[in-house]
């Protein structure tokens, strides 16, 4: 374990720890969920089945909570576009050549594994995805408390209400992320392992972005999610799929294990396996144009056509080819439920330009 991937990977140790619980008990359910106490979980074993969860490695604890505000909005607004069109999330990748290395990428992840919509109504009681709320100008402004990578989050404070759905629920023992948007302001704000208190959120990390410009997170730090991104620019919308009839931007998916390495837009590695055949954080997939998505529901048939012009981006350590959304309790699960079909052989690896940072530079957080 070298010195620059305990001070960028450190997140993923936590992994291992829960790998030598599964191993010796048998499964996920027994050892409560892979990445609790992470946003960065790296480098669990090859393998395993996908299950239903939020997609961030806690594979039996579903994401979101029912809150006004808590489902899918449409991503853009005549007040606020979600980053410019120019941003990474918003560029189309299907005249991009196929990566050099693409089989080897997808084979790790897995060609026979199929994909998981990460997001829907409710699983055992508690809506499924990641869920936001939106604020504007009055909403007061709430200290953030960082109790793990507050050297890597912006200090806050963010006008984050106490009451905001928090992804697994009030009781949710995953990633439990928080977010919120201003579309007046054109601003985003993300909390990782987020518990509010009587005054303040208690956090592991948290980021914020100017969604008016290309805002990044500075060079070798963590976000509220392990690449080093924003979250919600990814997320698959209720509104967008099923009112706009339109995904235009890349989504964010998460993968069992990664490579110590990044390519941007990520901004972070959360491994420390160096085996290059793994994915990098940020890495760039797309659906293949020859993939046969008639007969799909309508619904399954938006996120086809999604992926096979923006792609889906690595964002996260958690389950194979889960592919993330908001919940909203007017998704329809069977509908949706195509796209547990497509396996991992549907898809290819993009070339973007963008070489592998394999040594990160030190997080410096002005």
């Amino acid at each position: 374990m070298d010195e620059g991937w305990w001070r960028h990977g450190a997140r993923g140790f936590t992994r291992y720890s829960w790998m030598a619980c599964v191993l010796s008990l048998g499964s996920a359910a027994a050892c409560g969920g892979g990445s609790s106490s992470s946003p960065g979980s790296g480098g669990s074993a090859s393998g395993g089945a996908s299950t239903d969860g939020d997609g961030d490695g806690d594979t039996l604890s579903p994401g979101g909570h029912s809150a006004e505000g808590s489902g899918g909005r449409d991503q853009n607004s005549d007040e606020c576009t979600v980053f410019p069109a120019d941003n990474p999330w918003n560029q189309a990748v299907a005249d991009l050549p196929v990566h050099e290395n693409s089989d080897n990428f997808i084979a790790s992840i897995g060609l026979d594994d199929h994909v998981h919509p990460d997001f829907g109504t409710q699983w055992e009681g508690a809506p499924i995805g990641i869920p936001y709320v939106e604020v504007d100008a009055s909403t007061p402004l709430t200290d953030i408390q960082y109790v793990a990578y507050g050297d890597e989050s912006d200090p806050g404070p963010f006008p984050i209400p106490l009451d905001s759905p928090i992804e697994g629920g009030s009781d949710g023992d995953g990633d439990r992320h928080v977010i919120a948007w201003d579309r007046e302001g054109c601003m985003l704000y993300e909390l990782y392992s987020s518990y509010p208190s009587d005054d303040e959120w208690e956090a592991g990390s948290g980021a914020a972005y100017d969604l008016s410009i290309n805002d990044e997170h500075p060079e070798g730090c963590t976000s509220a999610d392990a690449a080093g991104l924003p979250i919600f620019p990814g997320l698959v919308r209720y509104d967008e799929v099923v009112l706009q009839g339109e995904i235009a931007h890349a989504l964010r998916f998460t993968v069992q294990r990664s490579q110590r390495g990044y390519v941007h837009p990520a901004r972070h590695y959360a491994s420390s396996d160096t085996d290059p055949d793994l994915p990098p954080m940020g890495l760039r997939l797309r659906m293949k144009a020859d993939y046969d998505c008639d007969g799909f529901s309508g619904e399954a048939s938006v996120v086809c056509a999604a992926l096979k012009t923006y792609g889906m981006i690595v964002a996260d350590n958690g389950s194979n080819w889960y592919i993330s959304g908001a919940p909203d309790p007017r998704w329809d699960d069977e509908a949706l439920g195509d796209l547990k079909s497509i396996p991992g052989s549907a898809f290819e690896v993009v070339d973007t330009g963008e070489e592998i940072v394999t040594e990160a530079p030190d997080c410096v957080i002005e």
